[in-house]
């Protein structure tokens, strides 16, 4: 029989720690009973994705709504793929949306906030070691040293065989080394990783619960997964085994695709002697294309970067209540009934998640920004959008800080009362929205004859209306004196005249305001008219008309 101990040692003799003295190290948290600890654990990699930010308001709910832990740990164990600084843009990402951490990494500049640490995983080398050195002196792990290159094709050759035969067991032959034979391999220097030795059978299965997918049954391990890469650093399931357990995490919230591991996963917990977490793997966010379902891709789909949202200029919150709408379907029922009310005090529950897939839609996302941006004030319009065209349109910022006071009556018109306007979904459709308010008229090159109308005849009527505006006259007022002006150039004021003879007039009323509309404006869509006119004063009228 193979002394277990000794090979810990031949593998391991600098580590001197236990995985009982980090037990004693992280106690337990001193939370209320039933309190949730849940973790964000983003890769740094890339960008910060939106299934990453999903995920984290779902962490923060279960978290916050229990009176529990959300902390962030960085998982920067895999560094052949890990982007300088990436770590830094997701803790910038929770931090802006507003999902922010109870406690832990704190960006690349700034100290770590907990007694947990550190919270990045490549700081965590020696505990890591010190697990993996104990489940080798037990006899549950074993150092494989074969070369990756040398050993691929026999590999692949083995795993066919084994699926052929239906057997999904697949051993590592590194198992059967002799204690003489490992130190001989360690002596030369020849590099190892270390393997889990599985006990499991793959043809009987255990039962699960998930806390999104319900009971379930899962084949049992069958694979001698790798826990400790042979630069000393672990993949996810040592990681996550010992960065969970020694922080305490009650419940750990993943993307689906975790689900297939979670046999080897649960295995792992058990040669520790440890009890596992409960689980909960959410859908992947997804997206139509050409009528087909697919994953949203990093490579192709601006949304998959949750920093597109921020550059867009959609307001944070709108974005989080869409995430919401993906995780709990209710939101919208609660919003309509609560519409003052934070989305924080949302009932949120993890039972509530559906199994499907969600489909993004960017159209969806318009329709609750749209909303949102519509109960607030002018002045915090004006705020929002200067913030943000600070950062991302610099002509927008000068424009806006030239003169605030114009700014924010522009942004009041149609805002407030029961049917404010809702046309406005983010930041970046400001300016095409309301340029008319700010440009230079010079250059406007409007053509009339798509109102039966030439160039003189317009700037006849556009002259009239300016100099007849009454700035002390109320709407209804105003409107009477719209349909004096059309009536003086022929258009009928009637509608049921104008059906019945519209050869007769040049349009009818709506016609006419049109002109003055497209004059002002430019555009055939705009705010009401009657406001837009008051706000921009008698000097800008003349400009106006002087240049049509």
């Amino acid at each position: 029989m193979k002394d277990y101990k000794q090979i810990a040692e031949i593998l391991f003799p600098n580590i001197d720690k236990t995985p009982e003295y980090y037990y004693d190290k992280y106690r337990d948290r001193n939370l209320p009973e039933g309190a949730e600890v849940t973790r964000t654990a983003p890769s740094p990699t890339g960008y910060y994705h939106i299934g990453g930010l999903y995920g984290a308001i779902i962490d923060k709910f279960v978290a916050e709504k229990s009176g529990g832990i959300f902390y962030l740990r960085l998982e920067d164990t895999d560094q052949k793929r890990e982007i300088e600084e990436a770590g830094q843009i997701a803790y910038e990402a929770l931090m802006y949306f507003g999902v922010t951490p109870t406690e832990g990494y704190r960006g690349s500049n700034l100290l770590e906030e907990g007694e947990y640490g550190p919270y990045v995983q490549s700081k965590r080398g020696e505990i890591y070691q010190a697990f993996a050195k104990y489940l080798v002196s037990i006899g549950r792990a074993f150092p494989c040293f074969c070369d990756k290159a040398e050993d691929k094709s026999e590999i692949l050759e083995r795993r066919e065989k084994e699926l052929e035969e239906g057997n999904l067991i697949e051993h590592d032959k590194c198992r059967d080394l002799s204690v003489e034979e490992i130190a001989n391999n360690v002596k030369s220097g020849k590099p190892f990783a270390i393997r889990l030795l599985s006990q499991g059978d793959p043809n009987k299965s255990i039962k699960i619960k998930d806390e999104i997918k319900g009971e379930r049954e899962i084949r049992e391990n069958g694979k001698d997964i790798v826990i400790l890469k042979s630069n000393g650093i672990p993949p996810y399931a040592l990681a996550h085994l010992v960065d969970d357990t020694l922080m305490h995490t009650t419940t750990v919230i993943r993307g689906e695709e975790w689900y297939q591991s979670l046999a080897s996963h649960i295995e792992l917990f058990e040669a520790f002697g440890l009890k596992h977490p409960k689980y909960a793997h959410t859908p992947v966010i997804c997206k139509l294309d050409g009528g087909n379902k697919r994953k949203i891709s990093k490579r192709k789909d601006v949304e998959a970067d949750s920093r597109s949202f921020r550059i867009l200029g959609y307001p944070k919150e709108a974005v989080i209540e869409y995430l919401i709408t993906l995780a709990n379907s209710d939101f919208e029922d609660w919003r309509a009934a609560n519409p003052d009310e934070h989305y924080s005090n949302f009932p949120f529950s993890i039972s509530k998640v559906g199994s499907n897939n969600p489909i993004f839609d960017f159209a969806k996302l318009n329709d609750i920004s749209k909303n949102y941006i519509a109960k607030l004030t002018a002045t915090e319009v004006y705020d929002l959008v200067l913030a943000w065209a600070k950062e991302f349109n610099k002509e927008l910022a000068a424009v806006l800080e030239d003169d605030k006071e114009f700014a924010i009556k522009v942004f009041d018109i149609e805002r407030g009362g029961a049917k404010p306007r809702k046309d406005i979904a983010k930041w970046e459709d400001i300016y095409s929205y309301f340029d008319y308010m700010f440009k230079d008229y010079s250059h406007l090159d409007i053509d009339f004859n798509q109102f039966g109308i030439d160039q003189l005849l317009a700037r006849n009527i556009i002259a009239d209306y300016v100099e007849t505006f009454d700035f002390t006259a109320d709407k209804d007022t105003w409107f009477a004196t719209i349909k004096e002006l059309a009536n003086k150039y022929n258009f009928c004021t009637d509608n049921k005249l104008y059906k019945q003879n519209p050869a007769g007039f040049r349009g009818n009323t709506a016609t006419f305001c049109n002109i003055i509309r497209v004059a002002i404006t430019g555009k055939t869509n705009t705010p009401d008219l009657y406001s837009i006119c008051l706000c921009l004063g008698k000097r800008k009228l003349r400009n106006i008309a002087s240049n049509i």
